[in-house]
This record gives structure tokens, sequence and C-alpha cells, in this order.
């Protein structure tokens, strides 16, 4: 991480996933205020063990701080997400820890908090229908927020607009996902509160969530958004104009003065964190993970952008038009795939389908060259033809990638989508 990089974005915070000394140290009497991270896999031992979360926090932050402003201690990562039910009764427990060990260290100034998802909600709409799931609502949400409310900290949330949009392109226009739609309103019929755009809808979803536990005066801190600015070529929206829309009209709408809040809390500061710093080439999943940055990994911008609010649109960079690929598309194995993995993978693809992988046997079009890989990128795109419209994806656990260049050879054909 460079912290002159941060610092050329006019960047207030800055968001690590972990404790790393290396960061921490680059970000001595800089004046970037810092949150740090428990990894998932130390808050179940954490949450039962006092004399673990003082020597986490004697090794983590004592020998930072305060030339480094941690400011915020994040107990693990979106857990109700990305861990089983096991592991839950331990979030809050493990947050109680923590802030005796900073209490016992005598770091008042430092929160503790843990990042969830949006899909902590039952029921987001109307907004003033936001629930928590049943699940989780007395069980961890309830303790949690009482834990807040008492150490005045924050509930901090992941909010993507890209995603609800994504997934609900029918109901959800894009313009309202982006900040930049001047004429659609969404109206809550039970408040008659007016909703200019996704973002504020989600918040106050979660604001009349936490209402409804008795908790209504929690402040949100905005652990992560962002917009994707690429993606694979059927992820429509996921470009470079989309990403710096979002990301810019966020910026001014969170710096705005007076402070604008949302519509069912007027007037309150949302301080926030983009996802993320870089682009993440070397990250597995779709398309879309490995672009969420507004840097590429050399460290150039992917677009203009002033984190700070104080530079006018019109003093940026402009931004390239939004182009979503339209055309055909094949299915291949990817760089660098773990060649047991993909042989797998193969296997899986033409059991599937009713004679997907005959073009690969032996004696037919696309059979030689005779290599795995060869027949994998076959198999891999025969499958995604026949299933996609049944919501097949060109993934494979990674193992596969879209591509427009026709791999096709000779005779052997190989099918394609058109996107």
């Amino acid at each position: 991480m460079s912290v002159s990089l941060i610092k050329s974005l006019k960047a207030k915070r800055v968001k690590i996933y972990d404790a790393n000394a290396e960061i921490l140290e680059a970000l001595k009497n800089t004046g970037i205020q810092v949150s740090i991270m428990l990894p998932n896999q130390l808050v179940r031992n954490v949450s039962t063990n006092q004399t673990l979360a003082d020597r986490w926090v004697e090794s983590n932050v004592l020998p930072f701080y305060p030339q480094t402003l941690i400011r915020y201690l994040l107990v693990g990562n979106e857990l109700i997400t990305s861990t089983g039910n096991e592991t839950w009764p331990h979030i809050v427990p493990a947050m109680h820890r923590m802030k005796q060990s900073l209490t016992t260290f005598r770091l008042n100034k430092v929160k503790v908090g843990t990042p969830l998802a949006m899909d902590v909600l039952s029921s987001s709409f109307p907004p003033s229908n936001g629930t928590f799931r049943n699940d989780i609502a007395y069980s961890v949400i309830k303790p949690m927020l009482h834990f807040l409310h008492k150490t005045r900290s924050f509930f901090f949330l992941d909010v993507y607009p890209f995603f609800a949009w994504s997934s609900d392109q029918t109901h959800i226009n894009l313009t309202y996902a982006l900040f930049h739609s001047k004429t659609i309103t969404v109206t809550d019929p039970f408040t008659a509160l007016n909703y200019t755009n996704l973002f504020d809808q989600m918040l106050d979803a979660v604001y009349f969530a936490m209402k409804r536990l008795g908790y209504s005066k929690i402040r949100i801190f905005i652990a992560e958004t962002g917009w994707p600015n690429g993606g694979d070529l059927d992820q429509l929206g996921a470009n470079v104009h989309n990403a710096a829309t979002y990301n810019r009209n966020l910026v001014k709408r969170l710096t705005r003065k007076p402070v604008f809040g949302t519509p069912a809390r007027p007037g309150l500061l949302l301080p926030a964190f983009i996802f993320s710093l870089f682009n993440e080439n070397l990250k597995s999943g779709f398309g879309t993970e490995r672009h969420f940055g507004l840097l590429y990994p050399n460290g150039s911008r992917v677009y203009d952008i002033d984190l700070s609010g104080e530079t006018p649109d019109s003093e940026l960079a402009p931004i390239p038009a939004a182009v979503d690929y339209k055309g055909k598309a094949w299915c291949v194995v990817a760089e660098g795939a773990d060649v047991t993995a993909v042989a797998a993978a193969l296997s899986y693809a033409c059991s599937q389908g009713n004679g997907t992988c005959d073009p690969i046997q032996p004696g037919k079009a696309c059979f030689k060259p005779d290599s795995l890989v060869g027949h994998a990128s076959y198999a891999f795109s025969a499958y995604w033809a026949q299933f996609r419209r049944l919501g097949g994806t060109c993934y494979f656990n990674g193992l596969a990638a879209q591509t427009a260049k026709d791999p096709s050879y000779g005779s052997c054909k190989f099918p394609s989508v058109t996107l």
C-alpha cells in the first residue's frame, strides 16, 4: 500500500482487513484515520478468552497507537454471511472482549464494531418494512445493538446498490442506483418518505429494522460501498463510466453541506469507506470481484476522483461512455487454472447435458488436439450455451473465463451464447 496514493485521492480514512504491521507503520503520523480488523478465524477463540483478546490488542494496536490514528477495530468481516451459524453466538461476546481490552490499555477512542451485509434483513422494501432475519434478530442483532448503543459505536454496514440493481434490473432503474436520476422517485407508502436513489433506500431499511428492535438512534457507518469498473462480458453495468458516476455522486452526497443524511434520518453524517483502493487482479470469482478499485494494480487511476468532494466534476478528467458488451461469447478454461480441478469440472460439465460433450469424443470434430484444456474449454462453452437460460454460469469455481474471441478451429465449432 502506498500512503502517497491514498493522499493523492484525498482520503481521510483507510480500512485494512487485518492488522498488518507494515501498513500500520507506514500510516504513522499521516493524519489518516485507520480501521483494523480481527480476522474471522480468531473470533470464536477471542469470545471466550480475555487473555487472548488482551494479547491481540497489545500486539496489534499498542505498538502503533497513537502515532497511527487507529479509530475503529472491527470484529471479523460479514460474519453472518461468510461463516456458519455456529460462529454467530460468538460475535457479540468477542466484541465485548475487544472493548474490554481497549479499556484496559486506555485506548478509549477506538470504536468496536463488526461489518454486516444487507442480507441480515429478511425484508427491505418498502424501507419502513425493514426487518432483521428471524434467525439472528434476537439472538445476535439485538444484543449487538445494545453493545453499540452502550459504547456509542456504529452499526457498520456494507452497502452495494450494484448487486441489488444487477439482481433485479426489471424493477430497479440504473440511474436510480447511480444517484443519477433526475425524475425517478420511490415513495414509501407507509411513511410518505420520497427516495431519489437506491443507496438511501437501502440504508433506511436498516434504520427501520433497528428501530423495530428498540434502537432508533444508533448511527450507521458505511463499512464498504462501491461499483465495479469491469467484469465478465455478461455482467451488465460493470464499467468505468458507471463506477466513476456512482463513486463521484456518492462522495458529493456524503460531503454535502449542510449534511443531508437520509429521508428517515435527515441531517445525520454518514462516514464511509469506498471499496477498494486497487483492482484485485489475482482475486477469484466473477469478473466484478477483481474490478472494484479506484486504482489499477500498478497505481494508476482507473478514473479521476477526489474523495474530499472539493473538486467539481467539471475539473475532473472526463470518463468514457458506458458500453456493455453485445455479441457472441464463449466460455473457456481460465489462464492458470489448476489442471486437477479442471479435469473434475470437465467431467461435471459433460455429465449435465444431453450430448453436451459428444464432439470431443474420439473420432469426433473437436477431439484433436487431445488436450485437457481444449476439451474442457469446449465442454465449458457447451454447458454455458445449453444451461445459461436456466441459471448456468461460466464460472466453474473460478476455473473458467468468458471470451469474445471465438475458440473454434477447423471443423470444430464451439457453441456460443449471445449477449
